[in-house]
């Protein structure tokens, strides 16, 4: 059974926003679920700085030439709804987890922060990834459900999966394994007690 959340660590828990980046709004990724995703993010990243919590931000810096998340492309910038301030962490990373490459987990670790909490793109490659790791790496995770959002995807069996099922499974393989799955409002009252 999956542990309930506990709203002492949600206090001091860092925010890690990952990948929410101009590039995925390219149609090359197809139809995406979730259109209030950065909304969400946005609701929690207010919180998080008016409360003065830790606040992480992590952009995808493709190695392909033509990705649209490649750094010398301008749709690689973070979307404005959630852009980093000057004093906020930012972490590039070019694979899917934000530790791999980069001194994320050595930030967090030097700043004494146990608890992250995810919210960004995509929900079953990137989000996933990294709540998995920091699970694996002693980090108590939380992935907010409905600040997330993915695309549709294709099975290796030629099987058409709709984004809003890739979410659903996504989120369910985290749940009470890697990560506690959690909903915007659910968080915010939580944190704002």
């Amino acid at each position: 059974m999956p542990t309930p959340p506990d709203p002492v660590a949600l206090l001091e828990a860092g925010l890690v926003i990952i990948d929410v980046q101009v590039g995925f709004d390219d149609s090359r990724w197809g139809p995406r679920n979730n259109p209030h995703a950065e909304s969400n993010m946005a609701r929690l990243l207010a919180a998080w700085r008016a409360a003065g919590r830790p606040v992480i931000h992590v952009q995808h810096h493709s190695t392909e030439p033509d990705s649209p998340l490649h750094p010398n492309r301008a749709s690689c910038a973070i979307k404005p709804i959630v852009a980093p301030r000057h004093d906020e962490p930012l972490f590039h990373k070019t694979v899917n987890s934000a530790f791999i490459g980069t001194d994320l987990e050595t930030y967090l670790r030097e700043m004494g922060i146990e608890t992250v909490v995810f919210v960004g793109l995509t929900t079953d490659h990137c989000v996933s990834t990294s709540a998995r790791m920091a699970a694996n790496l002693g980090f108590r995770a939380y992935v907010v459900a409905d600040a997330t959002a993915t695309f549709d995807r294709v099975g290796h069996d030629g099987l058409f999966y709709p984004a809003d099922t890739v979410q659903a499974l996504a989120l369910a393989s985290l749940h009470g394994e890697f990560a506690t799955v959690i909903e915007a409002e659910s968080l915010l009252r939580l944190v704002n007690g």
